[in-house]
């Protein structure tokens, strides 16, 4: 679609989801074995949108390497280089050159949303709206920036209210026009230290801007803290059609929805969907459960897995049983057979471990 931009905000570090991201940027971690980013970008893409700015801190290097410039999606990448998590207003100030007078979608790259968002982009460019505000009904808004909203539009927004006077949150799904960069240009940094977008939407508001609402029904995740990644990654898996790339022995049996990635083997195993095998990964004499995410080059063996997301490169063998855990990428977890019996740790920073 013509006419309009995308602004992908990957520059944050996600410290919530240590240790998992020493490494990483969070935006990168995989959701049913693909990055949230790349399905950021995919969402964009759908949505028509070709011109697509990212803006990049210190994990530019990563994002930059796994993104490239754009063209398996059929995109066009600029990076846009934030020196420090100045706030997301800091964000749309410093692309201004980038974007220009173009109407444009700002799109935080660590978020997941059902259905995309090509109905929202188009009826965005149809209206004369300044600004569009895509909101979802939460049962904790003091958790979030919270929308109060009279005759349908937006009157006045909240950045983590202790007494929220709606449940509407923003969920880190925007569309404007210029007026925006007057905004940006116009507020001071919040206590934070930050540009914060919910004074610059509130300011367009207070200045006369026409600023609405767009109401998600369908499910949305931000995917900044452990517990929501295994969401994320749960409805998501429901989401695919299975499909099997890899090879499957005639002793191995599949149920329900479950893709098998090529080069994967499934050897005398039991894999109920929905759940995904990612490329080269060997699972052996095991039983992976639903709601798992297996990424590559894995080996999974002797073992019982369920509820879980395990990243690259791992081997797991003879654990009866693990549920409701992420592991980070080229962790071994074996038993050991050796006297006398006893745990055996090598765990990074912020690492968790629930023993029975």
């Amino acid at each position: 679609m013509s006419g309009i931009k995308a602004l992908i905000l990957s520059g944050g570090k996600g410290t919530r989801l240590y240790p998992l991201t020493f490494t990483s940027a969070k935006q990168l971690l995989p959701i049913a074995n693909k990055p949230v980013l790349f399905r950021v970008i995919e969402t964009v893409r759908d949505a028509g949108i070709t011109d697509v700015g990212i803006v990049v801190g210190d994990t530019a290097p990563e994002v930059m390497a796994a993104v490239g410039d754009g063209s398996r999606w059929g995109v066009r990448v600029t990076y846009i280089r934030q020196e420090a998590p100045l706030g997301l207003a800091h964000a749309v100030k410093i692309s201004r050159d980038y974007l220009g007078q173009t109407p444009f979608v700002m799109f935080l790259g660590d978020n997941v949303i059902q259905g995309g968002i090509r109905h929202l982009v188009r009826m965005f460019l149809e209206s004369e709206y300044d600004a569009q505000i895509v909101l979802k009904e939460v049962p904790d808004p003091q958790h979030y920036g919270v929308a109060e909203l009279e005759n349908g539009r937006i009157v006045r927004l909240v950045e983590k209210p202790r007494e929220p006077r709606s449940n509407l949150a923003l969920v880190g799904i925007y569309l404007f026009r210029p007026p925006i960069f007057e905004a940006v240009e116009a507020i001071r940094p919040s206590w934070r230290g930050e540009l914060e977008i919910t004074d610059a939407i509130q300011y367009l508001v207070e200045k006369g801007y026409k600023v609405y609402p767009y109401i998600h029904t369908g499910w949305w995740i931000d995917t900044g803290k452990p517990i929501d990644l295994l969401a994320a990654n749960s409805l998501v898996l429901e989401e695919l059609e299975p499909r099997v790339e890899g090879y499957v022995d005639r002793d191995s049996a599949l149920e329900g929805k479950v893709v098998i990635e090529r080069g994967a083997e499934i050897i005398n195993s039991r894999i109920r969907g929905p759940a995904i095998i990612g490329e080269h990964t060997r699972i052996i004499n095991s039983y992976i459960g639903p709601f798992t995410s297996i990424y590559h080059h894995c080996e999974i063996i002797n073992s019982e897995i369920e509820h879980s997301i395990v990243l690259e490169h791992c081997r797991i063998e003879d654990i009866p049983r693990i549920a409701d855990s992420l592991i980070g990428r080229r962790v071994v977890i074996t038993h050991s057979p050796m006297k006398p019996r006893a745990y055996k740790f090598t765990l990074g920073d912020y690492s968790q471990v629930g023993i029975l």
